[in-house]
């Protein structure tokens, strides 16, 4: 598994790279080629349903048809997406590769790809070894995805989207090269009926929920929006607006990374909320600023803090739950959020129409709510792990039973939720 970690890694680079790329691209070429706003939402919303159709179907399927070859077909939709794309502009073509599931409208998307890709740095992995894992994987994330996105600011030729096609076949080589550590169990997954355990069912309902309502949140702060609220309200000028994004980018990289080691001291739970609400009063913040460089300066804190949940909320869903239960369970929480922010993106409008700073003070609003919702419900949860069946002493270097494997949670696991006291 230890050489499994850089691939994924690596294809997860090249992914976000091209959707980086994509996202912006396909916005200026839509303008260009003279589509309506109306059409170019229709367009957005069938990419937005095909995400959702193929997380629903990743969740489902992919450990009964292994997740080694599900990844595989993914990439090859994702090559045929990039090589239509690159080809031609008619309404159908682009239609039809909206409805594949492999593009993304985002910088850093939350589709089939990423359900399967943190299933499988979750398989063999627990405790803190786990969290730097997917920290390690949203800070490369973050950082190709910006790339990509600047890359985007250098051209207006549509055979850029090839970048796409070359993407999904780098990744498809990379999947060829996973070794069969990155797939369920078969002995744990016959010892056990298919899906989530009835006693967790319940539970990664309400993280969808509560994972949906900071989504919807989120939907009210769109980059695009915070880059009008800085022109409308200190005139700044797009130069200062790109330097400042960039410069956000970075202190975003680095919150991704911090994440893990503030993971390991306090608990994940406890991470969660102990950054996000601080990012939310920076986020209400900005929109009372008296100036530019003090508004910068919230959003610069916001951002060295707003990420930090993000790999600890996706360790604290693969450690609530069994191995065999990832998939699904990652598909459910992932399909949610994506559902829910483009509609706090429509209201946003609506909320803006008030006040300029209308939009941010709803999502900070939204935000903390949901950290209470969630610490609230989450607490006194405890969480569950399943070390390997091919290992014969837990982390402690005590040996391990079989039924010890079925119950007991590693040491490693527990230090990293601390029920509230």
């Amino acid at each position: 598994m230890a050489t499994d970690e850089p691939r994924l890694f690596a294809a997860q680079a090249v992914r976000a790279f091209s959707y980086g790329l994509g996202a912006v691209l396909l916005g200026t070429s839509l303008e260009q080629q003279g589509w309506s706003s109306g059409r170019a939402a229709l367009l957005y919303a069938a990419v937005l349903t095909g995400t959702v159709v193929a997380n629903v179907v990743v969740g489902a399927r992919a450990d009964r048809w292994g997740r080694r070859a599900t990844y595989a077909r993914l990439c090859v939709l994702l090559l045929a997406a990039g090589a239509v794309l690159a080809t031609t502009d008619h309404p159908a073509a682009l239609f039809a590769v909206a409805l594949t599931g492999a593009l993304s409208t985002d910088v850093i998307e939350s589709g089939p790809f990423t359900t399967l890709e943190q299933a499988m740095l979750g398989t063999r992995r627990s405790g803190q070894r786990l969290l730097r894992g997917l920290g390690t994987y949203n800070a490369i994330a973050a950082a190709a995805g910006s790339l990509g996105a600047l890359a985007a600011g250098m051209t207006i030729d549509r055979r850029a989207f090839a970048v796409l096609a070359v993407a999904g076949a780098a990744a498809f080589a990379l999947t060829r090269r996973l070794s069969p550590a990155v797939e369920v169990d078969r002995v744990d997954e016959t010892a056990a009926p298919a899906g989530p355990a009835p006693d967790r069912q319940g539970e990664i309902r309400r993280l969808a929920v509560l994972f949906s309502l900071d989504s919807f949140g989120g939907g009210f702060v769109a980059q695009s929006y915070l880059a009008f609220f800085l022109a409308d309200r200190f005139d700044a000028s797009p130069s200062t607006v790109g330097a400042t994004f960039a410069a956000l980018g970075v202190l975003s990289t680095i919150s991704f990374l911090l994440a893990p080691v503030l993971g390991g001291r306090i608990g994940l739970l406890e991470t969660m909320v102990v950054t996000h609400v601080p990012s939310s009063v920076f986020l209400a913040a900005v929109v009372f600023a008296p100036s530019l460089p003090l508004a910068v300066a919230c959003l610069a804190a916001r951002a060295l803090l707003s990420q930090m949940d993000v790999p600890t909320r996706q360790a604290f869903l693969l450690a609530l739950v069994g191995p065999r239960e990832r998939s699904r369970a990652i598909a459910t929480t992932n399909t949610a959020r994506y559902l829910t922010r483009p509609v706090g993106a429509a209201l946003a409008g609506g909320a803006a129409s008030l006040a300029v700073g209308a939009p941010l003070l709803a999502a900070a609003l939204i935000k903390v709510t949901y950290d209470a919702a969630v610490w609230r419900t989450f607490r006194d949860v405890p969480l569950r792990s399943h070390p390997s069946p091919r290992r014969t002493t837990d982390d402690l270097g005590d040996p391990v039973t079989t039924q010890d494997r079925s119950h007991r949670v590693p040491v490693a696991d527990r230090s990293l939720h601390r029920p509230g006291r």
